[in-house]
């Protein structure tokens, strides 16, 4: 291997391993460390994406293995240190909590927010219509917002196939 292709690769696992979120049955935690933008898009922010779709496999994983779980809103930890610097480092902790029956449970996940500007929650809430179970409603969780201006509603609901059974 080069050594031009190996700093590369070098790098590449160097920022996966300082990107990398965790998930146990407690909850998913995470950092990105890097810039905010990147071309005018969006970079710091993704990793919102990026957690939400983890968040959300795991509580599917662990509802199949009889362990039923949702989101605690309320001890969501997230911070931006470095926000506005060109290098942030974005810390989210997602807290699940146990419940007592599969019905109860919360098997998807998702979020709506931004940098210094008001999350968009109604157009999301549209746009997640029609994946909840017939008769359930979204679980909207109070904004969480940082020092440094990153806002977000963390949302997770009642995934109609994967719970198709809680009707």
């Amino acid at each position: 291997m080069s050594c031009e292709k190996y700093q590369k690769k070098n790098l590449e696992t160097q920022t996966q391993e300082k990107n990398r979120i965790e998930c146990t049955e407690n909850g998913c935690s995470g950092t990105y460390t890097g810039p905010e933008f990147i071309n005018g898009q969006d970079i710091a922010h993704q990793f919102s994406n990026k957690m939400s779709g983890n968040v959300g496999d795991k509580l599917k994983e662990l509802y199949r293995e009889k362990n039923y779980k949702k989101v605690d809103f309320s001890s969501i930890k997230m911070t931006t240190q470095g926000m506005g610097s060109g290098k942030v480092v974005y810390y989210l902790f997602i807290p699940f909590t146990s419940v007592n029956s599969k019905c109860e449970a919360y098997t998807s996940f998702d979020h709506v927010g931004g940098w210094n500007h008001a999350p968009a929650l109604n157009k999301r809430k549209r746009e997640l219509e029609g994946v909840t179970l017939e008769g359930h409603t979204l679980d909207i969780s109070k904004i969480t917002k940082t020092p440094e201006g990153l806002q977000e509603f963390w949302i997770q609901w009642k995934n109609k196939k994967t719970q198709s059974d809680c009707k």
